[in-house]
């Protein structure tokens, strides 16, 4: 009874938030609109910081005395932690099963255009982050939204843009950025190993304790937990993945062909072509949480006096993001794993793909599932403690910590469907408040980005 009512609810939303515009679901038109826009208004940021992107996340402008807790490295694998997750493995598989394989184009490039959309919302999070007594940093949409429009002489607007985005912050993180990860962490699990088949319930409390200790070490235990984490989730995922292909490089031609020819056709997608690239910006969204707002919460506490410089270590993320949805998408179009299959499969797809090459394969996937959604989970933990403090103070952030802790609880025994739109409910509806914030503040953007290059050329 509990479910058909929370079930109702999510639907009720969903229809007000997510209505539609010819064809197009207005939450995902109005990222895409985003992502072109700061791509060329940038002047194409997204590859020309590039290459000084890597240079910095290696540590070659790292300075010890400057303000912040993490270096730039920590920061982006703690964005990194939060943003690479499941949504990478059971989102896009369940993007290429309704949208079919054309999809797979449509979410590499929402991925490199929101590249810029990333690199703009963590150019203000940096100019207007705020540093207390204790050292501890708090930046972010909340910080950018209402200083940046106080500024502008909107102080009410900015106080109201920035409270909306904090609720949907808040919820996000105890609705969405924790119950998907559960959700499909305990899925893989008791589907994988037989023993665990009818302990969901023990699953996913053991996983909700774990969470709930790196949570008592807030922003530099969740560093350190995602330094340790986050590359070896990423390496293994992707060796993993091209093996599935390798196993079956006979049919690559035929499937790059097959990908292609239905990106502009939208033969095999639901809606035909208009509904293929609304699903699949809807799920290369919510893996790369460009114009969401919530990477530079993390990327606020990185050591730097440039904002532009962990501006652009940020814009990495939605390519690394890319990348491992093209292995996703690839492997399970070149294995058939996406026929037939529907949105409650979710990261069970990808599964089917890892086990055409060995039945035992698959408990690769299940190990690579648990660290992404483990690390996912702790990074959205912190995004929703900055969101919990700026509505409440810090007085009683150890009841958020229960909160979290309990949601990701609930979120591993519920029925995927209902959890996934949850999780676009909270967390795509971020963006709303963001991005206007983003529009009203660009020239500050802009201007920041041409002082900082020319600063490198000099």
């Amino acid at each position: 009874m509990l479910q058909q009512a929370f079930e109702a609810v999510v639907g009720a939303l969903a229809s007000v938030l997510f209505f539609n515009i010819g064809g197009f679901p207005f939450i995902v038109l109005w990222l895409i609109v985003a992502a072109f826009f700061f791509t060329f208004y940038l002047g194409g940021v997204n590859f020309r910081l590039f290459g000084h992107a890597l240079k910095v996340a290696a540590g070659r402008y790292d300075r010890k005395d400057d303000a912040g807790e993490v270096s730039h490295l920590q920061a982006l694998l703690s964005a990194l932690s939060a943003t690479v997750g499941l949504g990478s493995i059971a989102g896009i598989s369940v993007g290429v099963a309704i949208g079919g394989p054309g999809s797979i184009v449509w979410i590499v490039l929402a991925g490199l255009l929101g590249m810029a959309t990333k690199f703009a919302e963590v150019t203000l999070s940096m100019c207007y982050r705020r540093i207390d007594e204790n050292g501890k940093v708090y930046g972010g949409p909340f910080q950018y939204i209402q200083h940046g429009l106080e500024d502008m002489g909107k102080a009410k607007l900015g106080r109201f843009l920035a409270l909306l985005f904090a609720v949907f912050c808040l919820g996000g993180a105890i609705g969405g950025g924790n119950m998907f990860q559960s959700n499909q962490a305990v899925k893989i699990m008791t589907q994988t190993f037989e023993p665990l088949r009818d302990y969901g319930w023990m699953l996913s409390l053991g996983f909700a304790l774990l969470v709930f200790v790196v949570l008592l070490g807030s922003i530099k235990r969740i560093a350190k937990v995602a330094e340790a984490i986050v590359p070896m989730k990423g390496i293994l995922y992707l060796i993993c993945a091209i093996i599935v292909v390798g196993a079956n490089i006979e049919k690559l031609p035929e499937t790059i062909s097959l990908i292609f020819s239905e990106a502009f056709t939208g033969s095999a997608a639901t809606g035909g072509f208009i509904g293929m690239i609304a699903v699949a910006f809807k799920r290369a969204s919510f893996a790369n949480e460009a114009g969401l707002g919530s990477a530079p919460i993390a990327h606020a506490a990185a050591r730097t006096q440039e904002p532009v410089r962990e501006a652009a270590v940020a814009l990495l993320e939605p390519f690394f993001a890319a990348l491992i949805g093209l292995l996703t998408g690839l492997m399970v179009v070149i294995t058939g794993a996406y026929a037939g299959a529907s949105a409650e499969d979710g990261v069970m797809i990808a599964s089917h793909a890892f086990q055409s090459v060995a039945p035992w394969f698959a408990i690769m996937l299940a190990v690579n599932v648990f660290l992404f959604a483990y690390s996912t989970t702790i990074g959205w933990s912190y995004y929703g403690e900055i969101a919990w403090c700026f509505l409440f103070g810090k007085a009683h952030v150890k009841l958020f910590y229960v909160l979290f802790c309990t949601a990701t609880f609930l979120g591993g025994i519920m029925h995927f469907g209902v959890v996934l739109d949850f999780s676009d409910l909270l967390i795509l509806g971020m963006s709303f408040p963001n991005i206007i914030a983003l529009y009203m503040m660009r020239s500050r953007i802009r201007s920041e980005m041409l002082q900082y290059m020319r600063s490198l050329r000099s």
